[in-house]
């Protein structure tokens, strides 16, 4: 069954307090921030299903978005904030959701800082106070497993663009993850590098990865090393770190020490910063193929300035395979559409769409409406793959990563052939 109708939709907010909103935050409705204690993990797993099916007491849809709004991963959530805020307007603004009656969307957004227990925390306050019908998040992946216990536990869909393996692999019903996982992205990582290196004239013998400690990194290196083991070229540093390194010269001083002719970096932004500054500070030019995450984000042309150009990175998606939509997000906030800001926007497009083919916001009906149907119209588009289809285990199987590159202060697409909308550069020249 093939059904395609399209995305939009409304947004809340939280208020003070939430560090680096600024300007970001501006054409917000209402605001609210939720707050939990450490004693709701605990009552989110004890309390008992919550009754599903009905529309907020003023007609509207209340969907719930937990992202890190303060904290070292503020700037990944505003932007996945700002993604979902840009459809959610151009929902409500089309008139909301026909099947419903015209229901508009109505966001609750809630920091999760960078702390699953508070993820799960505001996750479980959704639930109980604002009886939302979806829930929305959390890019890191550590505190998108934590949600999605209590969401799994009171039959809530969770959609996510959260890479960890385990995300979909615990055979849980109601999670929807519409990148790929994060070891086939690391394969991706490891097998276009390869390509590229290839198409340059240069055979790879040799590489190292670092990653940072937590689900998201500890899966991504995990596809990388299987893809290594399967080419048979050695890896010569294998190392992970702790997320917030301060201190990653002796990293790099094993990086040299390697002869890596490659290094596979997966780490969230002020340690993606670091590490290529030290590197080229340093005098090591060693190629850097960046983990997607603190890679593919303007802040990182922003912190390194000339030092990103020729960085390469895997991404989930990129904002050039669809200007006809993610300059509409340019436009509104500045800056062109980084990744988790144009996943976010594909899933409200999913989720408009689903609720039209449900024609209610009952759960059970929500969730089959996802599970059965492909969604390739409107911001559904966007994804790498041109449509989304989630299988039995809640797995997008159309997600397809790309290879991109920073090249004169934008990040282009430069793989696979049939993506790419720049040729790549290969140790500063054209390949």
């Amino acid at each position: 069954m093939k059904k395609t109708p399209k995305t939009d939709h409304r947004l809340w907010m939280p208020s003070s307090g939430i560090a680096g909103i600024g300007n970001a935050g501006k054409g917000l409705g209402r605001r609210r921030v939720l707050q939990g204690s450490a004693a709701l993990a605990g009552a989110a797993l004890a309390a008992p299903f919550a009754s599903r099916g009905l529309l907020a007491s003023n007609g509207d849809i209340n969907i719930g978005v937990v992202v890190p709004l303060s904290g070292a991963n503020a700037q990944f959530g505003i932007n996945s904030r700002n993604g979902i805020q840009l459809v959610a307007d151009e929902i409500n603004e089309a008139g909301g959701i026909e099947a419903l009656g015209g229901a508009r969307i109505n966001l609750i957004i809630a920091d999760s800082t960078s702390t699953p227990s508070t993820a799960a925390n505001v996750a479980q306050r959704m639930i109980s106070q604002d009886n939302v019908t979806a829930i929305l998040g959390a890019f890191a992946s550590s505190l998108t497993l934590a949600i999605s216990q209590v969401t799994e536990r009171r039959g809530i869909p969770l959609l996510t663009m959260s890479f960890s393996d385990e995300i979909t692999g615990r055979g849980f019903q109601n999670v929807f993850q519409v990148v790929s996982k994060a070891s086939d992205i690391g394969r991706a990582q490891f097998d276009y590098t390869v390509a590229l290196a290839e198409a340059a004239g240069e055979s790879l013998d040799r590489v190292a990865i670092m990653y940072e400690d937590t689900a998201y990194g500890t899966s991504q290196a995990g596809g990388l090393r299987a893809a290594a083991e399967e080419a048979g070229i050695e890896i010569v540093m294998d190392e992970a770190y702790p997320l917030g390194i301060t201190d990653v010269n002796p990293l790099i001083r094993n990086l040299r020490n390697s002869e890596a002719q490659v290094v596979f970096p997966v780490s969230y932004l002020n340690d993606s910063l670091l590490i290529v500054r030290t590197m080229r500070q340093q005098g090591l030019d060693t190629p850097a193929v960046g983990g997607a995450a603190g890679y593919v984000i303007p802040d990182f042309r922003d912190g390194l300035g000339e030092l990103s150009d020729g960085v390469l990175s895997i991404s989930p998606a990129n904002y050039d395979g669809a200007p006809e939509y993610t300059e509409r997000f340019r436009e509104r906030f500045g800056y062109f559409m980084v990744h988790e800001a144009l996943e976010h926007a594909a899933l409200m497009g999913v989720l408009k769409s689903a609720l039209e083919i449900a024609g209610t916001t009952d759960s059970d009906a929500l969730r089959d409406a996802l599970r059965n149907n492909t969604f390739n119209e409107g911001w559904a588009s966007v994804m790498s793959g041109g449509e989304i289809d989630f299988d039995e285990t809640g797995l997008n199987v159309n997600a397809i990563p790309v290879m991109v590159q920073w090249q004169g202060g934008e990040l282009v697409t430069v793989y696979p052939e049939e993506a790419a909308t720049a040729s790549a550069l290969w140790r500063g020249e054209p390949i």
